[in-house]
């Protein structure tokens, strides 16, 4: 078999998984019996009203929080039952986070903020400084590399959340509402940015309630009450 020949990989599969949280009185089904696919390199857009168990499941699937039932692939590896210190190895070498609220480090510096995974994951210091200028160059933010987050407009501080979600070159992008606080213009700017990663073999899953956010990606799945109800291709992927 040559290699135009070998079958895309699978990078994330989910096999009947189900998030159930409980208190003492109230029990609350968040993910119902979920059965995804995805192949590595897919731009993925998940949609839904609120509370459907979007953000659960970007959780989830993120390592963050662990399913009630059900089986989780990532890249063939059952992940879904593992212990958190072995979730969380998993996770920072693999995964990169974009969330609505940016959540950068007040007392870090943009270069800082961006700097810090390659940290967790002891990346040499010529190295981090290497990568760390060439993603602030290559998103027009070096001019406020030691600038703190709260001098930044809304879409400074996403782009440099951009930067910092594929410094350690993740081979999987989680976006959590990423355009949720941004105007339309900054959001377009953020859109395109992932678009480009996507272009450039980057497996984006994220969660929008944006039709138009949405077909940025290949393919959309919808979900209602804990439940995928439906998937459709992007049609200007046809």
């Amino acid at each position: 078999m040559t290699n135009d020949q070998c079958p895309i990989k699978t990078m994330i599969k989910t096999v009947n998984l189900s998030k159930v949280y409980r208190t003492d009185e109230v029990e609350t089904t968040a993910l119902n019996n979920v059965d995804i696919d995805i192949k590595q390199g897919e731009f993925v857009s998940v949609m839904g009203p609120s509370g459907c168990g979007k953000s659960t499941l970007l959780n989830v699937l993120g390592m963050i929080d662990s399913p009630s039932s059900g089986d989780y692939f990532f890249n063939e590896q059952e992940v879904g039952k593992l212990a958190e210190r072995k979730r969380s190895d998993v996770r920072k070498h693999n995964l990169g986070f974009v969330f609505q609220s940016f959540n950068l480090i007040d007392e870090l510096t943009v270069y800082e903020n961006v700097e810090l995974p390659m940290l967790y994951t002891k990346v040499p210091a010529n190295e981090r400084k290497k990568r760390v200028e060439e993603l602030l160059e290559g998103m027009n933010i070096m001019h406020r590399k030691n600038h703190f987050p709260q001098q930044l407009s809304g879409g400074q501080q996403q782009r440099v959340a951009v930067a910092r979600a594929v410094v350690n070159k993740p081979k999987l992008i989680l976006a959590d509402e990423p355009t949720g606080n941004l105007d339309s213009s900054n959001g377009d700017e953020v859109m395109k940015i992932l678009a480009d990663l996507n272009a450039t073999g980057t497996t984006i899953l994220m969660v929008t309630h944006s039709q138009y956010c949405a077909e940025f990606g290949n393919r959309i799945i919808r979900m209602l009450d804990g439940q995928v109800v439906a998937e459709n291709v992007v049609k200007r992927y046809l």
